[in-house]
Parts: structure tokens; C-alpha cells; sequence
């Protein structure tokens, strides 16, 4: 970063001795605005994004727009004010609450959950800390992985209570503070650590810590029985277009991603991270301290790290998080070096939004940027339905063949294929999808998860076995198939 800035330096200098800055500052802002809507349009008429952006510069909005339709059914179309779950995002909002909890000595980062719970699980709750719960190092599993969760358990509604009893309160995976694994669990409890201590409900002390203060009139905790006005509907992609999202009892997400908010609303966010108005220039400075060594560069509700612009060799601090809940695809990308900032909210389900953010980020820095390019995976999912399997590999090696350039190849694309079929039923189907993965990305423990998945579903539990163990060859750590391994054998 340090050559970047003293290339620009230059750069500025020899434009101020030639008498050119003529032209107002404006002028590059609305450049920059309108690369940023064409990069947007075309992720949107590729059917790649369905939502809100939002950028601003050096600390002001530059753009902000709505791309497809907040509703679907009644033909309603998103704008910079519609509102959309936040999914994970939420988890910086807890972080903040906690830390200013802190800051005010009523929660310390080395106490143990049980400090402020007396009643939760003894035996796990006296082996972690508050650090470890905001990092992602407790060893708690995490709920939403467990199996089942997401079919049953997230229509039940629960009590904040019963979740914490029943399903943040297992035999710890590792040791704390010795391995990072996102865990939902974690920020459970500390929201209802928040309720214990304040003696409020989350939601409230959310409300007068926070938003209140900032004025963020467009932000809340998703209920599915209040009238929300201007609330987006949100989306899956099936086999033939897109579809309705199950429905999801949103209090079950609470204090690790039940949150609905704006792309301006979060901008009001951003805005007042760099001011002391919420929280001391000291406990931001810990609240912001990556862990490095453990979850590359995860702070507290927060990823910290450094991203390459274009191809100079220089980097930027970034500090970022993404979110995704039925339906809704979220990120925010604080450039905080220039104050610039990127919110993107897609409500059409999982995309590529840091693809976009990277391209957004080489427009601000005047680099160049890779163009969007088309999903092979609506083009096999189409031949699929219209004539076989065997087709559409036929045609994914005779695109690639042809238009290496023009269509995405990537692993995530076969990958979101395969469990496309799988959600139709097409198991045998989605096993070719998944094979091919492995043929052409053999070194990803994720091609072999997923097949490993798909042998269970087709009831082979063989070679079930066989790819989730070469899953845990290639990636040790992968939760997922030492969870299934286990489960298998206890069959």
C-alpha cells in the first residue's frame, strides 16, 4: 500500500504543476459511478445479482441502486431503501454491544459463560471465555450444522432458552482457543449473555445501544408477524427459475444473524465505526485486532485482512463480513485506509459477491477489473432438463473447449449443479455433476464432501465413507466430514 500511495503522491504532483486540476474532484466520483453501474448491470442481466448496492468514496455515497425485484409476485423492484436480512452481518452488531459492555466493565473478554449463566452447562462452560466465543474458538458446535436443523428446527419457535439447552450446549469439538470453526452457537450465547447482563431483552438493548442513536430507522430483528413496509421477499434458484425460500422463524437466528437492515441504513453504520460515538478509540482498536493465526484474520464480528488491488502488488486493509440466510446473500467491505465502503445485498440466495466487491474495489482504485462472466451452471442445469446428463457434460467440455473465456468454470459452479439435482431428486444425476467436479478439481476436499453427501443420500454409504475420508485427507479440519464420518459409524 505504502508504494501505491507514494505513486500516487506522484501522480498528484505532476497534474498540480501541469495546472490540471481543473476538473472537480466530482467528475472522477461520477466516472467511477457509472463503471460501477455498468459492472453491476451486467451482473444482474446475467442473472447474477438481485438486490441493492450501495458505494461511497472517501467517506461519501458515490451510488446507490436497486437491481431486479424486492417481490416477485406482486412485481415490485428493489431500491436503496428496501430491506433485506442481514444473515451473519448481524454478528458485528453483537460484537459491539458486548464490547461496549466491556468498556463499561459490566463483561470481561476472560470470563467464562458461565460467569454470566449460571445455570448453562458446567463441564463446557468453565473451559471457555467470552474471547473465545467472539473469535470463533470455542469448540462449541455449531447449531445450524447439526443434522437436521435447517429442515426442522428452524420452522420450531423456540425460546432463546430452550436453543441455548438444546442446541448450544454440546461436547466441545477442540480445545478452546486452539482451532478457528465458525460456530453460530457462540454468538448465540453471547446475545443471550447481552439479555443476562443488561436484564433486557437483545432486541431492545440493540435498539437503544445502537440504533436509536445512529438514527438507523431502517434496521431491526426480523419478525415474520410484523408489518414491515418496503421488506424484500426472499429467493432460491431451482431447476426451473427461481422459487420461494422455505419459511424461516427468524428469532432462531437472534444474536448470530436475525437482523434486517438497508444499504443506507448501513452506511449510517459504517460511518459511525469511525467516530468514538459508540464505542472508545481503545476498545474499537481490540474490537478491530485480527487473530491471525486462528481463522485467518477474524476479529470480533469482524474478518481483518488485506486484499490486492488490481495487478500493482500493493494491498489494502480490509475489514469486511458476509452473510447468508434463506433467501438473502449480504456483504459489507469497509476500506477503512480511504474510508471507502461497498454493501451489496442479493436477495435471490447465494452469489458471487465478492467477485463484484473485487471489481468495485479496482474501479475505486482506478485499476482494471475482470468482466463478469456467465454461469455454466444455468446452462448445464437447462440441458439437464431438456435432454440428460449425459449431454450436458458432453456440452460443459465443448463450452470450455470453445469459450474458455466467456463462461465461468469454476468449482463452485458444478458444485452448486449437483446439489441443484439433489434437491430435485435427481441423485443419480447430481453423483455425474459431482464426479466430473473430482476429475477436474482432484486436490479440492470439497468436491469430495459433497459427493460424499450424495453417496449418503443414494444410501451407498461405502463409498460415502471413501469420499468423505478423502474429504478429511486433503483438509484435516473439515468439521463436516469427520461429523459425518462419525455418524456413519454410529449407524
Amino acid at each position: 500500500m505504502k508504494r501505491h500511495l507514494e505513486s500516487l503522491s506522484r501522480f498528484v504532483l505532476l497534474f498540480a504543476v501541469l495546472g490540471l486540476f481543473a476538473i472537480p474532484s466530482a467528475g472522477f466520483s461520477q466516472d467511477k459511478a457509472s463503471k460501477i453501474d455498468e459492472l453491476m448491470k451486467i451482473y444482474y442481466d446475467y442473472g447474477q445479482f438481485n438486490g441493492t448496492v450501495l458505494v461511497a468514496e472517501n467517506g461519501k455515497v458515490i451510488y446507490k441502486k436497486g437491481f431486479g425485484l424486492a417481490n416477485m409476485e406482486w412485481n415490485i423492484p428493489n431500491e436503496s431503501d428496501t430491506k433485506c436480512r442481514l444473515g451473519s452481518i448481524t454478528k458485528q452488531f453483537t460484537a459491539m454491544l458486548i464490547m461496549q459492555l466491556v468498556e463499561e466493565k459490566k463483561i470481561k473478554l476472560g470470563k467464562k459463560p458461565i460467569d454470566y449463566l449460571p445455570d448453562y452447562r458446567k463441564s463446557t462452560g468453565e473451559k471457555i471465555t467470552i474471547h473465545h466465543l467472539l473469535t470463533h474458538t470455542s469448540g462449541i458446535p455449531n447449531y445450524t450444522n447439526i443434522p437436521g436443523f435447517w429442515q426442522d428446527s428452524t420452522r420450531n419457535h423456540y425460546t432463546v432458552d430452550y436453543v441455548v439447552e438444546n442446541f448450544c450446549s454440546g461436547n466441545l469439538e477442540f480445545e478452546p482457543g486452539s482451532t478457528f470453526n465458525y460456530s453460530n452457537s457462540g454468538y448465540y450465547l453471547l446475545g443471550y449473555i447481552i439479555e443476562k447482563v443488561t436484564g433486557k431483552p437483545y432486541e431492545q438493548v440493540l435498539q437503544e445501544r445502537i440504533l436509536k442513536p445512529l438514527k438507523m430507522n431502517n434496521t431491526g430483528i426480523d419478525k415474520h408477524d410484523e408489518i414491515l413496509k418496503k421488506r424484500a421477499s426472499g429467493y432460491g434458484k431451482g431447476l426451473k427459475g427461481y422459487v420461494n425460500t422455505p419459511y424461516f422463524f427468524m428469532q432462531n437466528a437472534y444474536a448470530a444473524g436475525a437482523m434486517y437492515s438497508t444499504v443506507e441504513d448501513m452506511y449510517l453504520w459504517d460511518q459511525a465505526l469511525y467516530t468514538d460515538k459508540l464505542l472508545s478509540k481503545k476498545h474499537k482498536n481490540l474490537m478491530f485486532k485480527p487473530h491471525i493465526a486462528l481463522g485467518g484474520g477474524y476479529a470480533y464480528g469482524w474478518v481483518v485482512n488485506k486484499m490486492p488491488v488490481g495487478e500493482t502488488g500493493d494491498s489494502i486493509k480490509v475489514i469486511q463480513h458476509g452473510g447468508g440466510i434463506n433467501g438473502f446473500n449480504t456483504v459489507i467491505i469497509r476500506l477503512v485506509d480511504d474510508k471507502h465502503l461497498i454493501v451489496l445485498f442479493n436477495n435471490t440466495g447465494p452469489t458471487r459477491l465478492n467477485d463484484m466487491c473485487r471489481g468495485i474495489i479496482n474501479i475505486l482504485y482506478n485499476e482494471p477489473y475482470d468482466p463478469p462472466k456467465k454461469s455454466i451452471a444455468e446452462v448445464l442445469v437447462k440441458t439437464i432438463l431438456e435432454n440428460d446428463i449425459e449431454s450436458a457434460i458432453t456440452e460443459y467440455h465443448e463450452l470450455k473447449e470453445k469459450y474458455p473465456d466467456d463462461y465461468n468454470f469454476a468449482e463452485y459452479e458444478l458444485n452448486l449443479v449437483g446439489y441443484q439435482l439433489l434437491a430435485m431428486n435427481k441423485v443419480k444425476e447430481a453423483i455425474e455433476i459431482f464426479k466430473l467436479n473430482i476429475e477436474l478439481f482432484p486436490e479440492s476436499f470439497n468436491t469430495y464432501d459433497s459427493m460424499g453427501e450424495a453417496y449418503m443420500i443414494n444410501g451407498d454409504k461405502e463409498l460415502a465413507i471413501k469420499n468423505y475420508a478423502k474429504s478429511l485427507e486433503l483438509n484435516p479440519k473439515n468439521i463436516h466430514a469427520i461429523e459425518m464420518l462419525k455418524r456413519i459409524s454410529e449407524e
